[in-house]
């Protein structure tokens, strides 16, 4: 059985080694570089840059810790960026060695679906290679949306694949959507000393996010001197010698020296022979897929950013495993309702199943927990106190609907509740489970006991 990728980000690669695994022989195709925008332009170099800017955090306020510093601590961008690099290269390098270990093989170049047994890649050095194949699985991933207003420069008007690549820290920053890019930035540029005005349009920062959740992330942005002006549009930028002019869809005009653009991702589907070989796309150029991540086209899967949906990469990767699985002879399903997903503000976001106002919208009666991170040690003795827990159960069987949890590690501590979903324990069998103290896990032990009125360290309630 051979089996071609066409594409090398967390869906591609991962769902490659899984089919060699299963016996295939595979070949992958990547036209820029193996781990795709995750490892390269995304996940991991955007939390390289969050480890930095924690660092330099915790180190401007080591007196609170007891701990005597002399002299300054300052951002060295170019040592922040080298640092950087060398992480994204290990990676590169590992994912590298293990296609060699399971034999796959790797073409650098770009693809394109001749038909549904045959794909064409056009190397760097301009020459071109036919690949003979019984499946395809598509994973070409996504870019960051452009639209006129903002055309990229790469100088003023910024991607999130230039804000990762800056030599020079900017003095100020317009970062035009607060969702999960947006905020991730605004915390990163802010720490290293860029004053930041975000401009949203919808009524609140993270509008994806449960409401409470977004309400303490404000709070945070407010504490740390990020602006936000929201229920906002950006009309137009100008581009001036010294920085840019946006003007707002109020009339009002703000400066800066640099503009981040974060309004979402495109996915990449266009001149790879879709059309061609007649596989069903979206109104956003997105793969059309069913639950065992078939096209339309007998023997052509797609997977990841390219089919459009929840655009994360541990859902790339999940997908990849389903298409790799039933290329090879397997009957895999994707499942929708338990994904974890996280955001790496100050503090940390992070999400599992439905939010509260989504399951007012679907009518059904429920209950909810919560809890704070001020009222745990080790919280205070890590002197991150910001932060809540949030659990919300279903009435009556006391299944799990969602979690909620903003504060320190919050994208370590969502998997317990991902895992009791995806097991379908309930919230009291999370609450009678010992958890070690000192720890932050306690937490969820707390908020699922709140759901029934019986935390400990919360005060009693009153009607």
């Amino acid at each position: 059985m051979k089996i071609t990728f066409i594409g090398a980000g967390p869906g591609g690669y991962v769902g490659a080694i899984r089919a060699a695994q299963r016996g295939a022989e595979v070949t992958v195709i990547e036209e820029s570089e193996v781990g795709g925008t995750c490892l390269n332009w995304g996940c991991i170099p955007t939390k390289t840059l969050i480890a930095s800017a924690e660092v330099l955090h915790k180190t401007k306020n080591a007196e609170d810790f007891g701990l005597d510093f002399s002299g300054s601590v300052l951002p060295n961008i170019q040592k922040i960026m080298e640092r950087k690099k060398k992480i994204v290269d290990t990676q590169v390098k590992g994912i590298r060695g293990l296609f060699k270990s399971w034999g796959i093989r790797l073409i650098e170049g770009r693809g394109v679906i001749v038909n549904p047994k045959k794909i064409k890649a056009t190397l760097k050095d301009g020459s071109t290679q036919e690949i003979d194949t019984d499946k395809i699985i598509i994973a070409t991933g996504s870019k960051p949306a452009q639209i006129p207003v903002f055309p990229f420069d790469g100088t003023r008007i910024l991607s999130s694949d230039h804000a990762i690549n800056l030599d020079v820290i900017p003095k100020s920053m317009i970062i035009v959507g607060a969702g999960v890019i947006g905020c991730e930035f605004a915390f990163i540029y802010r720490e290293f000393g860029s004053d930041i005005t975000m401009v949203e349009m919808m009524p609140r920062a993270v509008s994806t996010e449960d409401e409470e959740i977004s309400a303490l992330l404000e709070r945070e942005l407010k504490k740390n001197k990020i602006k936000l002006i929201t229920n906002t549009g950006v009309q137009k930028v100008d581009v001036k010698e010294n920085g840019v002019t946006a003007t707002l869809s109020d009339g009002k005009t703000i400066e800066a020296e640099k503009v981040l653009v974060s309004i979402g991702r495109a996915v990449n589907s266009k001149n790879i022979g879709l059309e061609e070989v007649g596989v069903s796309t979206g109104k956003r150029g997105e793969i059309i897929v069913n639950e065992k991540m078939e096209t339309n086209i007998e023997g052509i899967y797609a997977i990841g950013d390219v089919v459009g949906g929840i655009m994360l990469a541990h859902l790339a990767s999940k997908q990849g495993l389903i298409a790799a699985e039933n290329a090879t002879g397997g009957n895999a399903k994707i499942k929708y309702n338990v994904i974890p997903a996280a955001i790496f503000t100050s503090p940390e976001i992070a999400s599992v199943g439905l939010r509260e106002h989504q399951v007012k919208e679907k009518g059904i009666q429920y209950k909810v927990g919560r809890f704070q991170f001020r009222a745990l040690g080790k919280a205070h003795a890590m002197g991150e106190i910001a932060g809540l827990f949030k659990i919300i159960s279903e009435e009556g069987t006391d299944s799990v609907l969602g979690a909620h949890i903003i504060g320190p590690h919050a994208s370590d501590l969502i998997h317990e509740v991902a895992v009791a979903m995806e097991g379908g324990l309930t919230v009291k069998d999370i609450a009678h489970t010992i958890h070690a103290h000192p720890t932050l896990a306690e937490g969820v032990m707390e908020t699922a006991e709140d759901v029934h009125g019986m935390a400990v360290h919360c005060p009693k309630k009153t009607d």
